[in-house]
């Protein structure tokens, strides 16, 4: 059985404040995009209980580490699974605030669930998300969301922006996620995105914000400048993605605008 796990994209960003925890309370609008990997599982005619087999984006490291198989193995926690062989294509850039590893995750968890007859159901599912990280249990539902808390706690919108062509840009920069929070100052946004969504997207560059963006085009000079020429080309609404390093944006018409030592995706249906 194969799915395919695809992107998101940060609609804003507000930083509101530190939790006693260390982490951070936010607000934002998670968007499902059409970026996607693939991720297969098949009957093993191995006696473990899985193997991994990874292609595409080489992801460095223990596979074990891989969400992928983090998802499994709570699963594997309160049901029996036959042994599986795992195979996973990977063409979401990582380090890009696209949320790439989290749906991975999730798919895997909605994968196994349908395969297996496990009878979870969504909630279940995304409890068992929750636990793989802050966005992950977005990816079940896999619908516009209003989000906020560390990002865990989802309201559901009505959004559609297949109206708009669409560009999204990674440079070959990593933005480390601790730096990018030790640089903001949180506050109270002074409109709730959940007021900025209901305005016409032409309106979106004046009010919406994402509050990494200071910081990390002062420190990475190279993705503010990014944004700067998909403004140029005509954009409606550009920004970066979460605390990086991709940066998407809105046109009314297809473009050709290209970038070069970065991966550019484009599509008119996201």
């Amino acid at each position: 059985m194969i799915c395919f796990p695809n992107a998101k994209i940060n609609l804003g960003l507000n930083i509101v404040s530190k939790r006693p925890d260390g982490y951070h309370n936010l607000e934002t609008v998670f968007y499902p995009i059409g970026l996607k990997d693939a991720l297969e599982i098949v009957p093993s005619e191995s006696n473990e209980p899985y193997r991994f087999f990874q292609t595409g984006i080489e992801i460095k490291g223990n596979a074990d580490d891989n969400l992928v198989i983090k998802a499994l193995k709570l699963i594997l926690q309160e049901k029996e699974i036959s042994p599986i062989d795992i195979h996973l294509l990977k063409k979401i850039p990582f380090g890009a605030g696209l949320g790439g590893g989290s749906s991975d995750a999730a798919f895997m968890l909605k994968l196994l669930n349908n395969n297996f007859g496990l009878g979870y159901s969504d909630a279940d599912l995304m409890r068992f998300a929750a636990k793989l990280g802050a966005d992950c249990a977005f990816f079940i539902k896999n619908k516009p969301a209003f989000a906020s808390g560390i990002g865990d706690e989802l309201e559901e919108i009505e959004l559609d922006l297949s109206d708009y062509f669409f560009v999204l840009v990674k440079p070959d920069i990593f933005v480390p996620t601790i730096d990018a929070y030790s640089m903001v100052s949180p506050k109270q946004p002074e409109i709730s995105l959940k007021k900025i969504i209901k305005k016409p997207v032409s309106e979106w560059k004046e009010v919406m914000k994402n509050d990494f963006e200071p910081s990390v085009f002062k420190k990475y000079f190279e993705i503010c400048k990014i944004k700067e020429q998909l403004y140029d080309r005509g954009a409606v609404y550009a920004s970066m993605s979460g605390s990086g390093s991709s940066v998407y944006a809105f046109f009314e018409k297809e473009t050709d605008i290209r970038f070069d030592n970065c991966f550019v995706w484009k599509n008119k249906e996201i």
